[in-house]
């Protein structure tokens, strides 16, 4: 194989549709887009769901509900299992250590450490809420809590 014997696939290439070379190349005179109106124009091409100034379908229902979307909170989970396993003893654990474990990603209102699984180290959380069953657990493995606000589990 060589380079002047390269060829692209067969039906790879498609010739250029050249508009407007006379009747007799099947795309001259108006070139394929019929006879006047608003289409033919160069330029003329109207926006989705117009409906030619009939009174368009959004416009025609009514107004129904409301959304909370802007004032939604979004937390952050970690389980107690997670903390047990990615962290040595005694070390602090709060927002930033997370993301240095890759435990937690993203943008979020607060971090919330959950029940699920057990603890045997002891750790020491900072700026975090704990459920209710995570600090029961948390409290009998000899972590201290500091700065973190009881949650509502």
């Amino acid at each position: 194989m060589r380079l002047h014997t390269l060829k692209p696939n067969p039906g790879a290439k498609h010739r250029r549709k050249r508009l407007g070379c006379g009747e007799s190349s099947g795309l001259g005179k108006t070139s394929g887009r019929g006879h006047k109106g608003q289409r033919s124009r160069s330029g003329g091409s109207i926006r989705p769901g117009f409906e030619g100034g009939q009174m368009p379908l959004h416009r025609r229902l009514p107004k129904k509900g409301f959304s909370n979307i802007r004032f939604k909170t979004t937390n952050a989970v970690v389980n107690v299992a997670d903390l047990d396993e990615r962290f040595e003893a005694g070390q602090v654990i709060n927002e930033a250590a997370l993301r240095e474990a890759r435990l937690i990603k993203g943008s979020f209102d607060f971090v919330k450490v959950l029940g699920n699984g057990e603890v045997s180290k002891a750790l020491t959380l900072e700026g975090l809420k704990v459920s209710t069953s995570a600090r029961e657990k948390i409290e009998k493995a000899g972590v201290s809590i500091a700065d973190s606000a009881p949650a509502k589990s």
